[in-house]
């Protein structure tokens, strides 16, 4: 009995120290923090144990912790929005810390996208072409505006040449037009900047600005742009807002080390309660810019709000925004051009560098003249790109019973400004000049009465393009109700807008010497010796253009419904289709200008201009009422080959309406709208396979487009332009972790593009090159918290004008960057643009040259070598 007794007695304390190393082995944790790259916290990150049950989400502070671990091995997996999947192995023995760091990878195919899709969907299976950038992405190409964050993006031509604004924006060969992005639309967060993208002296990126609050860029070529925005047949650019549903902000302070610019950013964005989110931030700049103005050229800022509130079954973000700015708007400018047609040199004139100068003087700071109210007015030449933008909206989603949810998006924006800038009507020898004014004339300079004496020997015929824009505020409404019926998805929605363009034209003409130094302004002496000019004015308005003084005060009236229809037809095989019906109604009035005798600067004598003042006839306006219709339509198809392949196929049809290029064209009848020829069409077909890898990825598509245009007026020639077009293409798109540190990512585009009426039939379209790439490694060393880039963005040849005589030589633009990080949150960054100061043409107003000698032309370059700094702190 003892025995037994002690037997069991054995057996219970043997249990006990089971027990009692079972219960140590299970009280190992594990904790840590887990950043991006440059030591930022990230909050929200799920952390999963490798074949358990077990996760977690990081903290605000981007901790997390597991207890009660056994010890041993262990693997953890590491996913977020927006950054790679992480996964490594810990060794748990006690308490155990393991910080992660996760890697930005905004390009992935399980991205969700949510431009030109009706419901959020993964890459891999949309039947669009679309490419997202995020801020990192945006970041390594070191833009100087907004049109430079688009050359990256595959089969998309954007014309950056102009400054932070004004730029000319085409897709897959569709042409240019007569300037801005006619075809393609630029919206922030899923509506338009403005219903018309080449609205003259009013383009849609005049009103656009990056800045922290942006989370990242989706960019959609061709598929249901055309039938989900009115038009955009040829693509949509969509600027996405930060939601604050990631905690965290960052402050940053820029300054160029070349140039004068300092700017600072700030935004910050975080949990309120349960379920509520904001997020805020803006800008401030000043300085001179990258060309050489004489003056504070880029002055302004920009400040955003959005404030989220999630329900059980949607949410409701109201956002608002106020933008504030100024920017220079550069024009073409004086070229050296020698050799042939077909195989030119192109080089900067003596005296002034094309790659830094502007024609932008401390000489002529103001612009005075008769205001659209018959009243004097002065406006200031610094003030350049004045956007001046109020908007307030909301965007509401809600998932209703029976499977139905309705969205709606809703803006007011309050947009007026201006856009002042000098334009180089003629390029010419003093003597040329001179004899324009007649025989015997002589040009002298205004500031001191001495004989003009330039080394180079040329003078410019300045129009001073002085645009108020009083209104072009607009209402914006989109919404959109679905329901899923098992495999098959309804979407039927309905857009409306109203569009101001009330702007007034109040140009003026001056003499300048062709100089990158503070130009001076040059008055003529008849023969006699009277002056014909007043410091550098000849005319008050536009002579050589036959006088240009004008008003619009328009109302563009859009209602649109659609409706899209998607089928699952397989696990692998979805279908998609989409109608559109948009119906435009035009109201309002146009002036043009009329001559009086009006003492401008009120000195009690009549000057020789001030004996011809053009001014805005309000006495005599023409009535506008007119209307419009047009149908959009898509056809797409989407076959997944398996969960890292798919191949997709479109075909769409949309237009585009004309708002004011189609205004003062004495042939149109404006109160009947089928004599108008108020709308462009776009037709095309794509091809396109997506391939993922473990480390990357790569997209194809093929296209062809075909473009029926009716014609718009350009200012900078004085014609009406008006062209049909075809193009066949193919873009590629491409981005690969070679090592865990080393990323390539490139994109390549190769347009073949075609006028096909007109005098111009059979030749290659104006500015439209065959290729377009970009290639772009980024290097991570040291503990991947230290980061060194370049990005390589060229184009092949192209003609300056649509009758195929002069090329505008090919070109590579080089841009690098290296960020360090200084401490936790803390980087340096030092970026550089044009690092070879590359003499790059984007565009050219004359068409051909004299061969075989110099030619002097007007022509617009990209802007050279400039280097900044930046310290940003995230916290």
């Amino acid at each position: 009995m003892k025995t037994d007794n002690l037997l069991w007695k054995r057996i219970g304390l043997l249990i006990a120290l089971l027990l009692f190393n079972a219960s140590f082995s299970q009280n190992s944790n594990l904790s840590g923090t887990v950043t991006d790259a440059s030591g930022a916290p990230l909050p929200g990150v799920n952390i999963a144990i490798k074949n358990s049950s077990k996760a977690i989400a990081t903290d605000a502070n981007g901790k997390y912790s597991f207890n009660n671990l056994k010890n041993g091995s262990i693997g953890l997996i590491a996913t977020y929005i927006g950054f790679k999947k992480t996964e490594i192995s810990v060794n748990v023995n006690g308490n155990t810390v393991q910080n992660i760091t996760l890697t930005e990878d905004a390009n992935v195919l399980e991205d969700v996208v949510i431009t030109g899709v009706v419901n959020p969907k993964a890459k891999i299976k949309s039947s669009v072409s679309i490419t997202s950038l995020g801020t990192e992405q945006i970041n390594q190409s070191a833009p100087r505006s907004t049109a430079e964050i688009f050359r990256t993006i595959p089969g998309i031509r954007s014309e950056s040449s102009g400054g932070e604004g004004n730029s000319n924006i085409s897709v897959r060969g569709v042409p240019i037009s007569s300037g801005g992005s006619k075809y393609l639309q630029l919206q922030e967060d899923g509506l338009p900047v403005l219903l018309f993208g080449d609205i003259a002296f009013a383009t849609a990126d005049i009103f656009t600005r990056f800045d922290g609050n942006i989370a990242k860029v989706e960019a959609i070529r061709g598929g249901s742009a055309s039938t989900l925005s009115s038009n955009s047949p040829g693509g949509i650019i969509n600027f996405i807002s930060k939601t604050g549903k990631t905690e965290g902000g960052n402050i940053s302070t820029t300054f160029g080390l070349d140039y004068g610019n300092f700017r600072t950013d700030i935004d910050y964005g975080g949990k309120i309660g349960e379920g509520l989110y904001f997020h805020t931030g803006g800008f401030y700049r000043t300085g001179e810019g990258v060309r050489k103005t004489g003056f504070n050229s880029n002055n302004g800022g920009q400040f955003k709000f959005n404030i989220t509130k999630e329900f059980e079954n949607g949410s409701i973000t109201v956002y608002a925004k106020f933008l504030n700015d100024r920017a220079a708007a550069y024009m073409p400018m004086p070229v050296a051009v020698s050799g042939t047609n077909a195989n030119p040199t192109w080089k900067s004139v003596n005296g002034y560098d094309a790659t830094t100068g502007a024609l932008q003087s401390i000489y002529l700071t103001h612009n005075l003249g008769l205001g659209p109210d018959g009243n004097v007015r002065r406006e200031a030449v610094a003030n350049g790109m004045h956007p001046v933008s109020k908007s307030i909206g909301a965007n509401a989603n809600f998932d209703l019973d029976g499977g139905w949810k309705i969205t709606d998006n809703i803006r007011f924006t309050s947009n007026s400004g201006g856009f002042i800038s000098p334009f180089p009507a003629e390029l010419a020898t003093a003597a040329t000049i001179a004899n324009s004014f007649g025989t015997g004339s002589t040009l002298v300079y205004a500031d001191n009465g001495a004989a003009f004496n330039n080394p180079n020997g040329l003078v410019a015929r300045i129009h001073m393009f002085d645009t108020q824009l009083n209104n072009m505020g607009n209402f914006m409404n989109d919404l959109r109700l679905t329901k899923k019926f098992n495999k098959v998805g309804v979407t039927a929605g309905l857009f409306k807008s109203m569009q101001n363009i009330s702007m007034s034209w109040l140009w003026n003409s001056y003499l300048q010497e062709v100089s990158d130094n503070n130009p001076r302004l040059i008055n003529v002496k008849n023969a006699g010796g009277a002056l014909l000019s007043e410091n550098g004015l000849y005319a008050y308005g536009t002579p050589a253009w036959g006088n240009l003084a004008r008003n619009y005060d328009t109302q563009y009236n859009v209602s649109a419904p659609y409706v899209n229809i998607s089928i699952d037809a397989t696990d692998k095989l979805s279908l998609e289709g989409g109608l559109r019906y948009d119906k435009g109604k035009v109201t309002g009035s146009f002036a043009g200008g009329t001559s009086t005798t009006y003492d401008i600067n009120n000195d009690g004598t009549i000057s020789v201009p001030e004996q011809n003042v053009y001014a805005v006839d309000n006495a005599n306006a023409t009535t506008v009422n007119y209307a419009y219709d047009y149908y959009s339509y898509t056809l797409g198809a989407n076959f997944l080959i398996n969960n890292k392949q798919s191949v997709f196929a479109r075909y769409s049809r949309g237009a585009s309406a004309k708002a004011d290029r189609i205004l003062f064209n004495g042939d149109l009848d404006y109160l009947n709208g089928d004599k108008m020829n108020a709308l462009d069409f776009l037709q095309q077909a794509e091809i396109g396979y997506k391939q993922k890898f473990n480390k990357g990825y790569f997209y194809a598509t093929a296209f062809h487009s075909k473009t029926d245009e009716q014609g718009g007026f350009e200012a900078t020639s004085n014609s009406i332009i008006q062209n049909n077009y075809k193009s066949l293409g193919l873009e590629l798109e491409s981005s690969y972790d070679v090592v865990d540190n080393l990323n390539l990512r490139g994109s390549l585009t190769y347009t073949k593009a075609e006028i096909t009426s007109g005098a111009n039939d059979g030749n290659q379209p104006r500015r439209q090159p065959k290729l377009m790439y970009s290639f772009i490694p980024t290097y991570k060393f040291m503990d991947n918290k230290n980061t060194l880039g370049l990005s390589f963005i060229g184009q092949s040849k192209a003609y300056a004008q649509d009758s195929n005589q002069l090329i505008m030589n090919g070109f590579v633009i080089v841009n690098g960057f290296v960020e360090v990080g200084i401490a936790k949150g803390l980087s340096l960054n030092v970026s550089g643009n044009n690092l070879f100061n590359t003499l790059a043409i984007t565009e050219a107003e004359e068409g051909s040259i004299t061969e075989n000698t110099v030619n002097y032309v007007r022509a617009r370059s990209l802007t050279g070598r400039s280097v900044s700094m930046c310290l940003a702190y995230k916290f």
